[in-house]
């Protein structure tokens, strides 16, 4: 369990700090926008290429553990969104980033570094492949119902549209097919590029993490909504063991793939619910408490997986 928690602190606290930092110090939240952009156009895009590129080609290609942890994104996004129309008696629009509260985690500010801890260079193919299948899904999903919902855009097709650009256009999707492309060119970079790249992909989960803990400091936190303890259930307790049982059903896969699949299934609501939430001016409030109150539970829910992973009690045929 030290080891565990040796692990696992660094990043736990790392938000901490930018919890206390945000809480601590008045600045304005527009402050974050330049960080928000290095983040999202220059660090993580940095970060999923290298880990795409270095990984060979035959590795990315695996269709059941594609369809397997899809599926488990899938479902814990219609359980949340049901939870959400249910307990919440929320419309589709707000209930769409409900849905997306209990199945997007944090896989991007956590999940690369996260799972490259825990096991080891073997995570790099699947921690890649779970990132680009969940956004490619999420991406799509989401803009469509909230375009759906929309009676100003003037038709179905138009709405499609829309959500097909925002996928292509999107810099996490487009540096890991760029990366993916990269491996299946077996291409080589010079020195110079390498070492840059090496520089952007470190500094990523630090500054991920001191932003994600700065953001949910200076969100309003007034009441927590009836859906919201059952959204934050769903992704951190069912998702994981939704992933667990398919991994079962649709493997075997080797233990690092499982183990991985597992892990970032584990983690809590992704800074981007918040972000897309105030995009649409939709469930905004809720979706800054889930991603607070889901963050400060993981740490004994993620930190069990964790250790369970470690252990070798969570072992695969």
């Amino acid at each position: 369990m030290a080891d565990i928690l040796n692990l696992a602190l660094p990043y736990f606290g790392l938000i901490f700090i930018g919890f206390a930092c945000g809480k601590a110090k008045g600045l304005p939240e527009s402050g974050l926008a330049w960080m928000n952009f290095f983040l999202l156009y220059v660090s993580l895009p940095a970060l999923l290429f290298g880990i795409m590129s270095k990984t060979p080609f035959a590795e990315l290609n695996n269709p059941p553990f594609l369809i397997a942890t899809t599926l488990g994104t899938m479902s814990a996004f219609v359980l949340a969104m049901v939870v959400g129309r249910v307990v919440g008696e929320l419309s589709l629009r707000k209930a769409t980033i409900a849905g997306l509260s209990g199945a997007y985690g944090n896989i991007g500010y956590m999940g690369p570094g996260l799972a490259l801890a825990v096991l080891g260079a073997k995570a790099a193919a699947p921690t890649a492949l779970i990132f680009c299948c969940d956004s490619i899904f999420l991406f799509s999903i989401v803009p469509l119902l909230i375009e759906l919902t929309n009676r100003e855009h003037p038709s179905l097709l138009h709405a499609f549209g829309v959500v097909a650009r925002q996928i292509a256009l999107n810099p996490l999707i487009m540096s890991a097919c760029a990366g993916a492309l990269a491996a299946a060119l077996h291409l080589q970079f010079p020195v110079a590029i390498d070492k840059t790249l090496l520089f952007l992909q470190n500094a990523a989960a630090p500054t991920a993490l001191f932003v994600l803990g700065v953001t949910v400091a200076l969100r309003p936190f007034n009441y927590v909504p009836w859906e919201v303890p059952g959204v934050i259930a769903i992704k951190l307790l069912l998702h994981p063991l939704v992933v667990f049982g398919l991994m079962l059903l649709l493997g075997p896969f080797p233990q690092p793939w499982a183990a991985t699949a597992v892990l970032m299934a584990s983690l809590p609501p992704a800074l981007n619910v918040f972000v897309i939430a105030r995009q649409n001016e939709t469930w905004v409030e809720p979706a800054s408490v889930a991603v607070l109150i889901g963050t400060f539970a993981s740490v004994v829910t993620l930190t069990s997986v964790m250790w369970f992973i470690q252990s070798g009690r969570l072992m695969f045929p």
